[in-house]
């Protein structure tokens, strides 16, 4: 049959069926969402669930009434505040427990207990222990990650196969040279998926972590604006922003994986289909060299405005300190950990060569 595709059992689509059907998907959702909030008697009242059009104005009354832009970046500094505490705290201890078995015997039982605390109810705990600003929302938010990527590490050490684990033995590898040729790489490169669904989480204890003691945020403007003033349209628009910033990250995890872990995808093309072609197209080529113009443009702005922070070289502007307040820092270390790669490429092209 035709169709029979649509309908087959684990079927797989390519990347033209998959964007096809997407966009169908979309269109039906807002077909049926105008549907059952049309006419003078909707199927769902207006003030529990609005039209398109008037969420689609609740984004414009966002960046005027309420400073959408700001809020925005300030959500976004407490989430990769969150994502980097939470990363650099579970990957070691999850391998001091994963590997040495004084501290899994002491430990293990305690992480996967810890597991089941209703992080809700902790908050009071983060501001005891931080106060009530940036830093314990932070810690709020990474401690919500850490939780559940801890034992992932630990299951992902386990996973190792003992044939990686033999050949190293036999080629005489020691206890450190072990740890950084096999459980490293190996780790890493299956970590990285699991981080990317992970840090999901903190978007969803937004709300939670941004009520106590405003300083803005999406989640506050979801408290102030949607339940405070009952501005249903402005909560979904939100709730629509938050969506689109996840499906931007997860790009940009997608994106990352490949780049340092090419290896996965080179064996998934290998043996899933025959007919793909493994040389570079000029798209490849262009599509690459097109990011990295950005990624140095992204830079050299980031440059001139941490400049201003110190210099005030653009007056009283001081654009990254009002946008991010006290999260500031998220950004910087993201954007010297990419500027330090960068360099580090540039380095092993022209120089070690």
């Amino acid at each position: 049959m035709k169709w029979q595709w649509l309908f087959a059992l684990r079927g797989e689509l390519n990347k033209r069926q998959s964007l096809w059907l997407s966009v169908a998907g979309l269109i039906f959702t807002l077909i049926v969402w105008v549907l059952v909030t049309s006419g003078e008697n909707p199927l769902i009242s207006r003030t529990a669930f609005p039209h398109p059009l008037r969420v689609l104005g609740a984004f414009r009354d966002l960046y005027v009434e309420n400073e959408l832009i700001k809020n925005i970046a300030r959500s976004v500094g407490l989430n990769l505040g969150g994502y980097i505490k939470a990363v650099l705290y579970a990957i070691p201890v999850g391998f001091l427990i994963g590997l040495v078995p004084m501290f899994r015997g002491a430990f293990q039982r305690m992480v996967d207990a810890v597991r089941f605390l209703p992080l809700t109810a902790l908050t009071i705990m983060f501001i005891i222990w931080y106060g009530i600003y940036a830093e314990a929302k932070i810690n709020f938010l990474a401690f919500g990650i850490f939780i559940y990527l801890l034992p992932i590490v630990v299951q992902r050490i386990d996973e190792v196969d003992d044939v990686y684990l033999k050949t190293v033995y036999t080629l005489g590898a020691g206890y450190w040279q072990t740890i950084r040729t096999v459980y490293l790489p190996s780790v890493m490169s299956r970590l990285s998926d699991d981080i990317r669904i992970l840090t999901a989480i903190s978007w969803t204890y937004i709300i939670v972590a941004e009520t106590s003691a405003d300083q803005g945020g999406i989640g506050s403007l979801i408290y102030r604006t949607g339940q405070r003033m009952s501005r249903v349209d402005k909560t979904i628009a939100c709730l629509i922003i938050i969506m689109l910033i996840g499906i931007f990250q997860d790009m940009i995890f997608k994106y990352l994986d490949r780049k340092f872990f090419p290896h996965k995808y080179q064996l998934k093309t290998t043996y899933e289909s025959k007919n793909i072609s493994k040389e570079t197209t000029l798209t490849d080529v262009i599509a690459g060299f097109s990011l990295s113009i950005l990624t140095w443009i992204f830079l050299g702005v980031y440059v001139i405005l941490s400049a201003d922070e110190y210099f005030g070289i653009l007056g009283n502007i001081k654009l990254l300190s009002y946008l991010f307040g006290e999260t500031l820092w998220t950004i910087d270390v993201l954007f010297l950990s990419i500027l330090g790669y960068q360099l580090y490429q540039l380095y092993r092209k022209f120089v070690a060569k």
